[in-house]
């Protein structure tokens, strides 16, 4: 009799399960909502006029760990500027190779240039397209950001006299 308690158990617990709701998703077509605080694919963000927001102070790079963020910054021409700042980011690259996405570049930024998106679909082919350029982490879409009264315009420095 212990063969057969066995067996109806066995099959009890495999009809259980046979009739529950499937725990998988069809993932390329539908994809589960992640957390909040989630971390994936950088952007540096523009305010609503154009101008960027990143300043060139280069503290996301002095402060990510994995050494991941390159930063080269530029004065600003006051004709034409980059951003509201004295200086804009000219160059800046993240190598996701080396990124952590610990949020530690997020936090640093003074002007909450840069955001770590909820992209996380960051497979590619080559390691050459893995190492992001600035024209591929700007994001141009108009966002709610207006550029803060205290400085903009740019650096409107006064003649000194000679």
């Amino acid at each position: 009799m212990n063969a057969v308690t066995a067996i109806a158990k066995g099959m009890a617990t495999t009809l259980k399960v046979l009739f529950r709701k499937k725990s998988t998703i069809d993932y390329p077509y539908v994809k589960r909502t992640r957390a909040p605080r989630f971390r994936g694919r950088h952007e540096l963000r523009t305010y609503e006029n154009g101008l960027e927001m990143c300043v060139g102070c280069e503290l996301c790079q002095v402060a990510c760990p994995a050494a991941a963020i390159t930063v080269q910054a530029a004065e600003n021409d006051p004709d034409h500027p980059h951003s509201p700042g004295e200086r804009y980011g000219y160059r800046y690259q993240v190598d996701l190779l080396r990124c952590i996405f610990c949020g530690m570049c997020e936090e640093a930024c003074p002007t909450e240039c840069l955001h770590l998106t909820q992209e996380f679909e960051l497979a590619n082919f080559t390691r050459e397209s893995l190492v992001l350029q600035k024209d591929q982490l700007l994001n141009r879409n108009p966002s709610g950001f207006k550029v803060p009264l205290n400085v903009y315009p740019p650096f409107r420095r006064k003649a000194v006299n000679s």
